[in-house]
């Protein structure tokens, strides 16, 4: 069975998406010409999720059948949210290369969760919540606008690693304007996410944000999960 890595990028349109194949050895040099060339007269290409799998041409031809509707024409460009095709994707079998910290149950909740997310409202947002390992209280604001977040200037963040951090979380803090004292900086766009993945960065531990993440009247944005 013939062995190759199918892939998933973000463009910098919203909502139009690439998703293509190549074989196991040429895939950083791939993404490497796509990130920084572009496709198609589309720039700004990101990695988002790539898997190897047997039988990757049939695989990357069922996946554009799927999505037919969807296609700029004759590309490999699709005008659909990402998160549905990483869902997709993820649940072949197969061995994940991007992103290398997540397992594929993971990756696929993960999107299944920021999915879900885009039921929030736009608007501005609240967390606060005490943190045991320091007995300090997280504060944080932030706008969701089109299922992007914006983590807010002056939001005070947990200092302390507790357990659970994700991979992901790390990875996110590791970039964030901190001072000493968990302040943060300036305004940071954290694209499209969940409220626990935006709460794990806020409280640097395992976080349910469909709870702590509340509305301009109080409500945790789980309510509009539920309505859903």
């Amino acid at each position: 069975m013939n062995k190759g890595i199918i892939y998933i990028m973000t463009t910098a349109v919203p909502g139009l998406i690439k998703i293509g194949k190549t074989g196991s050895a040429n895939f950083e040099q791939r993404m490497y010409n796509l990130e920084h060339d572009g496709y198609r007269n589309v720039t700004a290409l990101k990695r988002t999720f790539a898997i190897e799998v047997s039988d990757y041409d049939e695989k990357e031809s069922m996946l554009h059948k799927i999505f037919e509707k969807s296609r700029l024409s004759d590309t490999e460009l699709f005008a659909i949210d990402v998160n549905i095709a990483v869902q997709l994707l993820s649940s072949f079998e197969g061995t994940v290369i991007y992103p290398k910290t997540e397992t594929k149950s993971e990756i696929f909740d993960d999107a299944t969760d920021n999915n879900k997310s885009k039921l929030i409202p736009d608007g501005k947002y609240t967390f606060k919540r005490k943190k045991l390992s320091d007995n300090k209280t997280v504060t944080a604001s932030a706008i969701i606008k089109s299922g992007r977040w914006t983590l807010l200037k002056g939001s005070i963040l947990g200092i302390n690693e507790d357990a659970g951090v994700s991979m992901k979380a790390k990875i996110a803090r590791a970039s964030l304007p901190l001072d000493k004292k968990g302040f943060l900086l300036d305004d940071v766009d954290l694209g499209e996410c969940s409220p626990s993945h935006v709460g794990a960065v806020v409280m640097n531990q395992s976080n349910n944000g469909w709870t702590d993440w509340k509305d301009s009247e109080g409500h945790p944005v789980d309510i509009y999960r539920q309505l859903q």
